[in-house]
């Protein structure tokens, strides 16, 4: 499956931002998919997933009540609705697919390329 985000950009702490991340390939539905984002210096981690059915998400504690990930199985997309941001939030944000719902959210098998977002102060 391929993957391409988009939306990232420069955003004032406080603002939101909606990324895309649109899949082409393979049957949708029949993967998970997943938010992760790295911060400059920082190791890659988990922001939040969606299994292939929608009915099932998760996020990184920290992101909880701000972050919200949602798919469209008609139009192949993944989003992720970022309210409420702040500086710590700046990072590339990269959208991932695998089968498995437990797998994606630790080690995906696809990738898309990154889309960076810049939250000033």
């Amino acid at each position: 499956v391929q993957l391409q985000a988009s939306g990232g950009g420069l955003v004032q702490a406080g603002g939101s931002l909606r990324l895309s991340c649109a899949a082409s390939g393979r049957t949708f539905t029949d993967y998970a998919l997943a938010w992760f984002r790295q911060a400059p210096g920082k190791e890659r981690e988990f922001a939040a997933g969606i299994a292939g059915s929608g009915r099932e998400t998760s996020y990184a504690d920290s992101l909880k009540g701000r972050f919200t990930i949602s798919r469209d199985n008609h139009k192949n997309t993944v989003y992720l609705q970022m309210n409420s941001l702040t500086p710590e939030d700046t990072a590339v944000y990269y959208c991932a697919a695998d089968p498995n719902w437990g797998l994606v959210r630790v080690r995906p098998d696809y990738w898309g390329q990154g889309t960076l977002v810049t939250v000033s102060s």
